[in-house]
């Protein structure tokens, strides 16, 4: 008997064999990424009775998974070496792989990619997050590439796990757009320095606000050092990018209070690249911004989004009503069950 008739024998004897691994699992995970921490912390993150997590941890104890201490319980190294083997099987059986498929073929798109758990209850997801987005980069950069990096938090967690790599030591990361509020340490300027640092590789800044009035916009496109950036951002090879809630952007641009009105007024709740959407996808403002473009992005080999918060649902349905079919998304459990449901 193979092991696939083999498991199947064992869920008809055991049906709720299925159940108990999700819940143990959990709960090892939980352990691995939160401890030290005691049983009714563990229970209240897990919503677990506190019997519940007796048992559990019990059986985690004795299989040497995990350690129960005076400061609280932690993970072994045997038992994340077991969180890894069994990573694949939990997201099979939670459901996560055929979310995976259903949203890459309602979105058009290569791939879905999904973390386990809640970006906003759990700092650990976020972390997962740029986990993912970097194993992805090492699998489809070819050496040589140049890479547009959009700010913002969900791109900057990609930087932990970023490491001087064959394929990336000869890459040149590149700013996809100007500086974007006070904030520095999200600017698309800070994150491409710090990615090329850790890898070994080169890059470019764009030093310049990213939104212009029409007379400074005119006035900074023909400038030699913008021509031969916007030169660069023809050929691309592989964008990463952010997407970002309308509203919350368009305060991090500190746009005018007539600009808000007007993006609420147009329905606007998806932003990326400077361009505005509406729940439809539709395109409802754009602002002048000396910065990579959306056929630009279009044009690229590989696209990686990495978005992730219900703030950012409604935004992701938005942005991929029309997103180029060579993109990846990136992004987290409660996310995808929140697009899905609606």
């Amino acid at each position: 008997m193979d092991n696939v008739s083999f498991f199947e024998a064992e869920r008809k004897l055991m049906p709720e064999i299925d159940a108990l691994f999700q819940k143990r699992f959990r709960v090892l995970k939980t352990l691995a990424t939160f401890g030290p921490i005691g049983r009714r912390a563990l229970g209240e993150q897990l919503d677990l009775t506190e019997r519940d997590i007796r048992n559990e941890t019990t059986v985690l104890s004795e299989q040497q998974l995990i350690s129960i201490q005076k400061k609280g319980m932690i993970c072994t190294p045997k038992g994340y070496e077991v969180l890894e083997q069994l990573s694949e099987l939990y997201r099979e059986l939670s459901g996560i792989v055929a979310m995976e498929q259903q949203l890459a073929k309602r979105f058009g798109i290569a791939r879905v990619i999904i973390v386990a758990g809640d970006v906003e209850q759990d700092i650990a997801v976020m972390q997962q997050l740029g986990k993912e987005a970097v194993q992805i980069l090492l699998q489809k950069a070819e050496g040589k590439d140049k890479i547009a990096v959009t700010g913002g938090s969900s791109v900057a967690s990609m930087k932990e796990y970023l490491t001087p790599s064959t394929v990336l030591s000869d890459a040149k990361f590149i700013a996809a757009r100007g500086g974007m509020g006070d904030e520095m340490t999200f600017q698309a300027n800070t994150v491409v320095s710090k990615f090329a640092k850790r890898c070994g590789a080169t890059y470019r800044t764009l030093f310049l606000p990213e939104h212009l009035s029409e007379q400074a916009y005119e006035a900074m496109k023909h400038e030699p050092i913008i021509e031969e950036m916007m030169t660069m951002y023809d050929e691309v090879d592989i964008v990463v990018h952010g997407i970002g809630a309308a509203q919350e952007m368009a305060l991090r641009r500190n746009s005018s209070q007539q600009e808000q009105q007007t993006l609420e007024q147009k329905g606007a709740v998806g932003e990326a690249f400077g361009y505005y959407f509406n729940a439809e996808g539709d395109i409802v403002h754009h602002i002048r911004t000396i910065g990579i473009q959306l056929e630009q992005v279009n044009k690229a080999r590989n696209v990686i989004a990495i978005a992730a918060g219900l703030n950012k649902a409604a935004a992701i349905q938005a942005y991929f009503k029309n997103a180029a079919a060579q993109t990846i998304l990136i992004t987290d459990e409660q996310t995808a069950k929140t697009i899905i449901k609606n």
